[in-house]
């Protein structure tokens, strides 16, 4: 062995030796940080949180930034998906803060939990000081292993009545000649049946400056905006709120009718905006904010938001699978 280092030039002994001991340190941390329980904490969570003895959903995915370092996502009971800079972890236990979105008071909005195999829990600090306990679980992938075979199609507007429908509250819609309409910000319209894989034809007809929505499964928000001349973006015109933005901006001008028509299979989502596919077979990652609950796995109603301004849909037809 020192016959060996005698022919090597001491220079390049040197580097040798300082590049052995760079690659250490650079490598060691990240062994060290990636440890069984920081990787169990990995992934996707449903969250239902308790608000004084009533159920609001959230979500939460966590993931490894490219380094040591533990990021992800967060979605409250409202608002949009907001990033996590970095997820804490020592044993079994997590924090994360985010700034807030809209929330009332100064403060971050803060979440501590425990983690345990497939279920987490823990509590949530919103900026106004106010802590509630939440609990979740591993989201389901909703990978389908075959193809859907279509049902019957199924048209959730006719006539004179609403028929099929309940409000989120005191109700303000009205339906007349197979137009719902709702003229000012109110409740929420839900549909009394649930569904699971479908395809929906949806039209509607907003006028400037007003807001609406059509949640799928009641989860996942596609969004209904006046977006003549706005860039795409996950808030506005065709967007899944908060997670994916349509390819480009389809809004017809304000006060005209336009149209979805949605495939969603799974997680998977397929959309056109008054014909024109904006969005083709992308994953929507969870939860967006406003979801009627957190529960993935089961079906869900449709349902249309009616608590941001005046808006009208009709020719609502939605084809299960079978």
């Amino acid at each position: 062995m020192n016959r060996f280092f005698k022919i090597i030039p001491k220079p390049v002994y040197l580097y040798v030796l300082t590049l052995v001991f760079t690659t250490f340190w650079t490598i060691t941390p990240n062994l060290l940080s990636a440890s069984p329980m920081a990787i169990s904490l990995e992934g996707r969570w449903d969250i239902t949180v308790d608000m004084n003895g009533k159920p609001a959903p959230s979500w939460l995915e966590v993931r490894h930034s490219g380094n040591r370092t533990l990021v992800g996502q967060f979605v409250s009971v409202s608002g949009s998906a907001r990033p996590i800079s970095e997820v804490h972890v020592k044993d079994n236990t997590f924090h994360f803060a985010i700034p807030p979105q809209w929330e009332s008071g100064t403060g971050d909005f803060s979440v501590k939990g425990t983690f345990q195999g497939d279920k987490i829990s823990g509590s949530l600090t919103t900026p106004d000081g106010k802590t509630y306990s939440w609990t979740g679980v591993r989201a389901p992938s909703l990978r389908r292993t075959s193809p859907p075979v279509w049902g019957k199609p199924i048209k959730l507007t006719q006539g004179n009545s609403l028929t099929g429908w309940h409000a989120e509250g005191t109700n303000q819609w009205v339906i007349k000649d197979g137009v719902l309409k709702s003229e000012k910000s109110g409740a929420n319209l839900i549909t009394d049946q649930k569904f699971n894989d479908f395809k929906l034809h949806v039209e509607f007809r907003i006028p400037k400056g007003s807001n609406s929505g059509v949640y799928l499964r009641g989860r996942y928000e596609v969004q209904v905006t006046d977006g003549k001349g706005m860039e795409p973006s996950p808030g506005e015109l065709g967007g899944v709120y908060g997670f994916i933005s349509p390819s480009e901006m389809m809004a017809k001008e304000p006060g005209e009718w336009q149209s979805f028509d949605v495939t969603l299979i799974g997680r998977m989502i397929t959309l056109a905006v008054n014909g024109k596919t904006v969005i083709t077979n992308q994953e929507i990652p969870g939860i967006t904010g406003g979801a009627l609950d957190s529960n993935e796995g089961e079906p869900g109603p449709l349902y249309i938001q009616g608590d941001h301004g005046p808006v009208e849909y009709r020719n609502i037809v939605i084809t299960p699978a079978n």
